[in-house]
């Protein structure tokens, strides 16, 4: 162990409904081994408890963002996330994260990589993980990045400044196609599920049929074994059928659990990530899910609740709350999705790693 500890300028950040340290890439180490091992060490991985590191104990606060200039042209900054597991020594880039990527804009414009306008400036965002592009817009009032606001979302207990987050053409990002597999339904271990792209890929599944209301808690969920064993067994199976290969030691596909609207929304959902309940869900994930209610034959659209028009608008709820998603559909194809983040500014000094 060096006696000179790898360091990098960090900035910690709370982006929706997850928390992650952003990094520029020219700050961190070239080779990938080196750079791998900085960012398990930073966190504290492999521990439950990350007690050795700033993770949080949980997927949703152990998650990287990597910026850096884009020389694409019509994209200010490229973003490759990494999730960094909690318990286990691993790191994968293979999904991407709509959380993460809305602190992505006021960092690219606080680390001068994008000029401020006046009251508002959108980010032009290349997603290196799934290869595709979204814009963030951030609120800019005198050209600087303000994280005060009044925006609310479900999940965070106070209130900030609004991200628009607006994705683009983002079917098959991950597994080329929307529904890899062809099929609205396929049926894996004898359960009727949805294999689905449009972002994150996602099994969507009915509640109903591993004999639950859709309404319990992530902590019932998380200790029910036998629920946990036979998601396992079906996403093992889904992998290779939406073209992720041996998914065992990565975190996709995720596994939607979904039932009847319970609280004014479109759709109730509890998302596995894939192994522990998510506390709410995730940006793309619910994209995906919202992108699953407008199928005619999927089980998630006999529960929904969905007016299918040129624009529609769907809550999608989940253990703490709902987001709100919203589709452009042009005959019946999905042609971008909208959501609402906020974010905020934790830390910004130096991480060190061993």
């Amino acid at each position: 162990m060096s006696s000179h500890p790898f360091s990098a300028p960090c900035m910690w950040m709370r982006s929706g409904t997850s928390k992650g340290a952003y990094f520029l890439r020219k700050d961190l180490p070239e080779s990938e081994q080196a750079c791998e091992q900085f960012l398990l060490s930073m966190m504290g991985t492999p521990d439950p408890r990350q007690i050795d590191g700033i993770g949080g104990a949980d997927p949703l606060a152990s998650k990287v963002a990597i910026v850096e200039s884009s020389k694409r042209e019509g994209v200010d900054v490229d973003y490759l996330f990494q999730q960094v597991f909690v318990d286990q020594k691993l790191i994968s880039g293979k999904q991407n994260c709509g959380n993460i990527l809305a602190g992505v804009a006021p960092f690219a414009i606080e680390r001068g990589l994008v000029e401020a306008q006046e009251g508002q400036t959108s980010v032009r965002i290349f997603m290196e993980n799934t290869q595709q592009v979204a814009t963030v817009t951030v609120q800019t009032p005198n050209k600087q990045v303000t994280y005060a606001g009044g925006c609310h979302i479900d999940g965070v207990p106070n209130t900030a400044a609004p991200l628009a987050v607006c994705f683009e053409d983002t079917a098959g990002s991950t597994c080329g196609a929307l529904l890899p597999t062809g099929n609205e339904v396929d049926v894996i271990d004898g359960v009727s599920v949805t294999l689905i792209d449009n972002g994150m890929p996602v099994v969507v599944l009915r509640a109903q049929d591993f004999g639950l209301t859709g309404d319990e808690s992530r902590e019932q969920l998380d200790d029910n074994s036998e629920l946990k064993q036979r998601l396992e067994s079906i996403r093992l199976q889904a992998g290779p059928m939406m073209n992720l290969g041996d998914v065992r030691e990565l975190s996709v596909p995720k596994m939607t659990l979904v039932s009847a609207h319970q609280y004014g929304g479109g759709i109730s959902t509890r998302t596995f990530i894939p192994h522990r309940c998510h506390a709410s869900i995730g940006v793309l994930g619910a994209v995906s899910v919202a992108s699953a209610c407008i199928l005619n034959d999927a089980p998630a659209k006999q529960l929904a609740e969905v007016e299918i028009e040129k624009q529609i608008h769907i809550d999608v709820e989940h253990p703490i709350g709902k987001m709100s998603v919203v589709l452009d559909v042009e005959q019946n194809q999905v042609k971008s999705a909208a959501i609402l983040r906020t974010a905020r500014k934790l830390f910004d000094g130096t991480v060190f790693g061993l």
